[in-house]
């Protein structure tokens, strides 16, 4: 999946807001999910090493807002079951870890 360069800085947005939401720092984030918190930003930042990376950090944020029994603000592309996506490693994202 190609993003254009509004829905890219609409994702980046996205992806920065439920970061903001959440209440974990960049150093929580990367312990939880076994990398760097330069990494974590580097995804927060549409940087991935893989592009499977936003979909494991979407994730992350869902279920630390949901378990705070917060609502996520919604996402405008990274929505859906991302197993339906061809062209992304649905075992990397359930595997729930960043590139270390």
């Amino acid at each position: 999946m190609s993003l254009n360069r509004d829905e890219t800085a609409a994702t980046r947005a996205e992806l920065q807001a439920n970061f903001r939401l959440s209440g974990v720092t960049l150093e929580e984030a990367a312990h939880d999910l076994g990398t760097t918190p330069a990494h974590v930003q580097e995804v927060l930042d549409l940087e991935p090493v893989r592009i499977e990376e936003p979909w494991v950090l979407r994730d992350y944020l869902v279920r630390v807002l949901r378990a705070g029994n917060r609502e996520p603000q919604p996402f405008s592309k990274l929505v859906g079951d991302p197993r339906q996506h061809w062209f992304l490693d649905a075992g990397f994202i359930e595997a729930g870890r960043l590139v270390a």
